[in-house]
């Protein structure tokens, strides 16, 4: 197990330091195509590779548990003609806990509060939460992660939006004339833009492979036409 902890932390080192990281950002329905691949900036590449050194012990204990829920999101999510890189929502959400319980009443491995899950079709009260039911949930997440890909058309938007809701995405997105994360996400809550890269680094330390970072998770991302073909 050490051993496995020592090779983890020198690969999300090594290929942090050794290859820039494009990632998706930018619309299919802005002029902007010149952002579809972003390059991580200094500061959020430090803040990527500190995350990863400082949480290897916690990432490689969810690691050991998540084969079985990666197996179910993969098929919902290919079902929903999503990126199966959003997986690691989950992860950044709970550690993959269908137990976990938010200070302000989210619950479940998608941490979703009891008005957006009924509204995805989930039973919520008089003795029920299907929020902690792992395969319900993950569909309910799918849904909601489809519908606001079909308000904000970019996928970083979207992980935003999931944190802090699609209006706060829109009015970061008024005030900073830009439909690109990177150059709006100062007008974004800390949380958010912190949430954002925690999913980057949770990416890094699953893939594991740098040839997977540096088009993997653009591939997946920047994958625009991905979702109107979808259910």
């Amino acid at each position: 197990m050490v051993k496995e902890l020592s090779r983890r932390l020198f690969t999300g080192i090594s290929f942090l330091l050794i290859m820039p990281f494009a990632i998706g950002s930018g619309s299919a329905h802005s002029g902007d195509r010149s952002t579809d691949r972003m390059y991580l900036d200094k500061h959020s590449k430090e803040f990527v590779l500190r995350y990863v050194q400082n949480n290897t012990p916690i990432l490689f204990s969810i690691k050991q548990k998540s084969h079985l829920p990666f197996v179910i999101a993969d098929s919902i999510f290919r079902q929903y003609n999503l990126p199966s890189s959003l997986k690691y929502l989950a992860v950044v959400e709970s550690e993959l806990n269908t137990n976990a319980v938010s200070r302000v009443g989210a619950v479940g491995a998608w941490q979703l509060m009891p008005a957006t899950a009924r509204m995805l079709g989930l039973r919520v009260g008089q003795g029920v939460d299907e929020r902690t039911a792992y395969n319900k949930s993950t569909r309910a997440a799918a849904r909601y992660l489809k519908d606001l890909y079909a308000q904000l058309g970019d996928w970083l938007l979207v992980l935003a939006a999931y944190n802090s809701g699609e209006g706060t995405v829109c009015r970061a997105m008024r005030l900073s004339g830009s439909r690109n994360f990177w150059k709006l996400q100062s007008f974004l809550p800390a949380e958010s833009r912190m949430y954002v890269k925690k999913f980057v680094a949770s990416y890094y330390y699953f893939e594991g492979q740098p040839d997977a970072i540096s088009g993997g998770l653009a591939a997946n991302i920047t994958h625009q036409a991905s979702l109107g073909d979808g259910q």
